[in-house]
């Protein structure tokens, strides 16, 4: 039976619309364009995963994953009592106003990078400084390591804290590598860094008192 060139064309678009999907890293199924991530812990390298590899790596069953791949966290909070003043973010060392902080199991120990027109820069974060950020914000012991962030925004006057998965930062260091312009920035970044914030607004909830004793009985 032969098909007709309407047929023809019909099946042509849908194998064009599924090349044009992207694919899960680990089992090159098409996915859409909201889906879940994977770490590559040693790399730092984020991973595109279908429904089914995200459950397979899911932390309920980390067994299958082993040490190496680990899935990225969908929580965001914005942490509106967050408690550090200057003083203590001045503690911190760090050369800007906006960074992220995040425990390394390859390196054993928390690690602060800050995003800028170079990239990520990882920056040396005092132990003492973080304990008492810590201490200060039970919140930060319910971090995932590897794959949830503190992010810190106090450019420009802001005063914004959040818990975001680690690929949102990521996302935030890539938008201005690629947008910097000049010494400092330009309008163009500036106005894509508020946007991105105000997107990451959108998509978190706010903070509540039990969020860290849910998560510490949680893991």
């Amino acid at each position: 039976m032969t098909t007709s060139p309407l047929q023809r064309l019909a099946q042509r678009s849908a194998r064009e619309r599924e090349e044009a999907l992207e694919r899960c890293d680990l089992c090159s199924a098409p996915i859409a364009p909201e889906h879940r991530h994977l770490l590559d812990v040693t790399s730092r390298e984020l991973m595109c995963s279908c429904q089914a590899c995200s459950v397979l790596f899911d932390r309920a069953a980390a067994g299958a994953g082993g040490r190496h791949y680990r899935l990225v966290p969908d929580r965001r909070l914005r942490i509106a009592d967050f408690a550090m003043d200057d003083v203590a973010w001045a503690d911190l060392r760090l050369p800007v106003d906006m960074a992220f902080f995040f425990a390394s199991s390859e390196a054993g120990r928390v690690q602060a990078f800050y995003p800028g027109p170079m990239g990520a820069t990882e920056s040396l974060l005092g132990l003492e400084a973080w304990r008492a950020l810590e201490a200060a914000n039970a919140v930060l012991v319910t971090l995932e390591p590897d794959v949830e962030a503190l992010l810190v925004h106090r450019a420009r006057g802001e005063r914004r804290h959040y818990v975001v998965p680690i690929s949102d930062c990521f996302e935030l260091a890539g938008l201005i590598r690629t947008r910097w312009r000049g010494l400092t920035g330009g309008r163009e970044v500036w106005e894509e860094i508020a946007r991105f914030y105000d997107g990451l607004d959108r998509r978190a909830r706010v903070a509540g008192r039990d969020d860290a004793k849910e998560r510490a009985w949680a893991s």
